[in-house]
């Protein structure tokens, strides 16, 4: 472990000791657990709360049956990401709640790499409110259960951890050693979202000039650099390989590769989005940009660090701001170096300083109670979700299900058979997924609904997506035509209309 550096506050006056990375600190476990337990605690249990998270354990349901991501089931999230979702069946417990627990023992352990990463550059104490601010200001952007940056944030944040490490010490002894286990921590969160290849490659090129500073020559440095590359692509050449093998090389490599050349985004929409996002950010941005400096650097490592955090930070931002779709949880990984460099602000210091303190800390509180609850009247409660599982199950009569509009749990609690690979719903529905599916939408439409599902789901309120006006129009008709409507269910401020077969 590298001699970490050592601090000192301007309001301190003395040079503090060093802090010691490498002892788990007890104290911060129980100030995360209960504080990350007690901020998701609305939303523990809910089978609906998020759409991607729900289609994410329909997933790993039918994992446990034999189907194959990508082949039974189509997504471009990585095959790492279904496997977590996997694993929530091998527990004994309830999986709704199993996969959101596991969520937030993630979400605690990034907390404590986040507290080490500000011991860095701030007191313990100050360390110790960063890695809470993470965990008060990941509801706010909807990625605090199983959005997948709950779950890539830690390998991420570990490797972030070795890099400005090893990048702090010239001529590391172990530098070689140090970027190959960060880079392999970077491959295996790339297999639960392929977008951090862009934090990969800004950690890797520090890691390389680091060895160019050390003086290494021109064919160490190629070397080294292409093991690197080849540890951070293992694990998805393992993948890849297996599905080669497999004979479904093609699917593979369509759903995870080419499939996000062909999807679309609405640019108003996503404006819309990004202003949001960033007037929720402000609480950071003053912190980070207007916020008089707190730490006086005591030693020549400090700017080095404090450079590497903020390219961090400005990596992780390019990532979520070039595909231009702009979803809160997006900013999932931003937090981590958000949080990180924000720790200077937590000090404890004159009444000056501790008003951005309460206003990160204020704010992220306020937002953590809030969306969550927003969350809960939008999309209903795990009782109105019960319900609308048995007014489907009642009429399905061994017929598969056709979730067209809403919530594709619905499969997962009716264990309805599913009449297409695209069980999630915007799939088929949204314009913007049109060009992205390898097949004609309208086409898999209209073949799903030739299987005759015994339910179809339909939705009777507003809804956010651009819808293909295509697919729409086709399922209507066929509703119209040999279906007839016999209830509507309400989840939260959500109506959905059910249509069953005239004669089966």
């Amino acid at each position: 472990m590298v001699a970490p550096i050592a601090v000192r506050a301007r309001h301190l006056g003395a040079p503090m000791r060093p802090p010691r990375l490498g002892r788990p600190n007890f104290a911060s476990l129980t100030l995360y657990l209960p504080a990350a337990f007690l901020l998701r605690l609305i939303m523990l249990g809910k089978p609906a709360f998020q759409s991607d998270e729900q289609f994410y354990l329909l997933v790993g349901q039918r994992m446990v049956h034999g189907a194959l991501p990508f082949v039974d089931l189509w997504d471009r999230k990585p095959w790492g990401l279904f496997a977590i979702f996997r694993a929530a069946y091998a527990l004994p417990f309830d999986p709704v709640l199993s996969y959101q627990v596991l969520g937030l023992v993630f979400s605690v352990l990034t907390a404590l790499v986040i507290e080490r990463l500000a011991r860095l550059i701030a007191p313990p104490r100050a360390a110790r409110m960063a890695g809470l601010l993470y965990l008060l200001w990941q509801p706010v952007f909807n990625v605090a259960l199983g959005q997948s940056p709950v779950f890539y944030n830690l390998p991420v944040a570990l490797a972030a951890l070795l890099v400005v490490e090893v990048r702090a010490r010239p001529r590391h002894p172990a530098l070689a050693r140090r970027g190959l286990q960060a880079m392999l921590l970077l491959g295996l969160a790339m297999q639960i979202k392929y977008t951090v290849l862009f934090e990969g490659l800004g950690l890797g090129l520090m890691l390389l000039a680091r060895g160019r500073a050390d003086g290494w020559p021109p064919g160490r440095l190629a070397a080294t650099g292409c093991a690197w590359i080849c540890a951070a692509l293992a694990p998805t050449a393992v993948v890849m390989l297996a599905y080669v093998l497999a004979g479904h090389g093609n699917a593979f490599v369509q759903a995870n590769f080419l499939s996000i050349l062909g999807r679309s985004s609405d640019l108003r929409e996503g404006l819309v989005r990004l202003a949001k996002e960033s007037l929720a950010l402000m609480p950071f941005a003053l912190a980070l940009f207007i916020a008089p400096g707190r730490l006086t650097p005591s030693r020549g490592e400090r700017p080095a660090v404090l450079s590497d955090l903020r390219l961090w930070g400005l990596v992780a931002g390019a990532g979520f701001l070039l595909f231009g779709t702009w979803y809160d949880h997006y900013l999932g990984p931003v937090l981590i170096p958000l949080c990180v460099l924000a720790a200077p602000v937590l000090a404890r210091g004159d009444p000056g300083e501790r008003w951005y303190e309460r206003l990160l800390l204020g704010v992220g509180l306020l937002g953590a109670v809030a969306v969550p609850a927003a969350q809960v009247i939008e999309r209903g409660t795990a009782a109105e979700f019960s319900l609308a599982s048995r007014t489907v199950a009642r009429e399905l009569h061994g017929r598969c299900l056709l979730v067209y509009e809403g919530d594709s749990a619905l499969y997962r609690t009716t264990n309805a058979c599913v009449p297409t690979r695209f069980a999630f719903p915007s799939h088929l529905n949204a314009m913007n997924e049109a060009g992205a599916l390898g097949v004609d939408a309208v086409a898999e439409t209209r073949r799903a609904l030739a299987s005759r599902p015994g339910v179809v789901v339909m939705a009777e309120t507003g809804r956010p997506n651009r819808p293909n006006m295509a697919t729409r129009t086709l399922v209507r008709a066929v509703l119209h035509a040999h279906y007839e409507r016999y209830a509507v269910v309400t989840l939260g401020q959500r109506k959905f209309g059910l249509w069953r077969l005239k004669v089966r």
